[in-house]
């Protein structure tokens, strides 16, 4: 595993943070929904609300940001690793990170073809509570949501 340190998210992390969603929510899509469904987080102003509420830390290893989570109230509602740094174990740790700071049972919801994800969140203990359908900016995306 590497070695990652978790700190507060700061506004000047904005850029790298939107990079490394776009890069991996691009990546999410496939098999969940259409690729034309993505925007860019800077250019998604119903996420850019939901990402400034959130509170959110951000993975390094050493002075480069690979990662970051977001929770707001009992949700994760962020979770994004750099696709270079995928499958190291940024996202473990990063899930682990945000359920501390949530300190009861939590919830998310993922892609339903997202099934990385759902591997991660559910030997986090999470499990399908409810599957429906979504507008995902004018593509339909079948979406899970999971909870401890």
């Amino acid at each position: 595993m590497l070695k990652l340190t978790i700190r507060n998210y700061l506004d000047t992390d904005w850029l790298v943070t939107c990079n490394i969603h776009d890069q991996a929510r691009l990546i999410e899509l496939i098999g969940s929904c259409d690729a034309r469904a993505f925007v860019p987080l800077a250019e998604d102003k119903p996420d850019i609300l939901a990402f400034k509420r959130s509170i959110k830390h951000v993975a390094c290893i050493e002075d480069k940001v690979v990662g970051f989570v977001g929770t707001d109230k009992a949700e994760v509602s962020w979770l994004y690793v750099d696709p270079c740094f995928q499958g190291q174990g940024v996202g473990r740790q990063l899930l682990q990170h945000g359920l501390a700071v949530i300190d009861a049972k939590a919830a998310t919801y993922v892609l339903e073809g997202n099934s990385i994800a759902r591997k991660l969140y559910e030997s986090a203990g999470f499990k399908v509570v409810q599957q429906f359908d979504s507008n995902n900016n004018g593509y339909v995306c079948s979406v899970l949501r999971l909870m401890q």
